[in-house]
């Protein structure tokens, strides 16, 4: 699949919750999540609104003062990566350590 990879962020507490979000050729769009399930939407735009209701927010749309909101660092993280989607699944939930 060579669609690029759009990573969302849930957060709670110092857990990080991962998905990744990929447009299709056709204008579809389909939602990896932390569960391993790979969600099929008619459209970016619904995918995004699915993650939006799910409160994700866009990686890369964040700053460092959204990350500090959320209870982080945003030098402390990065989207998982992984050649298949078998071994990203255990990667999709992050628990950052306890801060000091």
């Amino acid at each position: 699949m060579n669609e690029p990879a759009h990573w969302w962020l849930a957060t709670l507490g110092r857990t990080i919750v991962w998905a990744r979000l990929r447009v299709r050729e056709a204008g579809t769009a389909e939602v990896f999540d932390s569960d391993g399930n790979t969600l099929a939407y008619d459209s970016e735009d619904s995918a995004r609104a699915a993650l939006l209701d799910a409160e994700f927010v866009e990686y890369d749309g964040l700053d460092r003062e959204d990350a500090i909101e959320r209870g982080f660092d945003i030098d402390e993280v990065a989207p998982p990566r992984a050649e298949h989607d078998e071994q990203l699944r255990p990667l999709m939930v992050t628990v950052l350590p306890p801060r000091h």
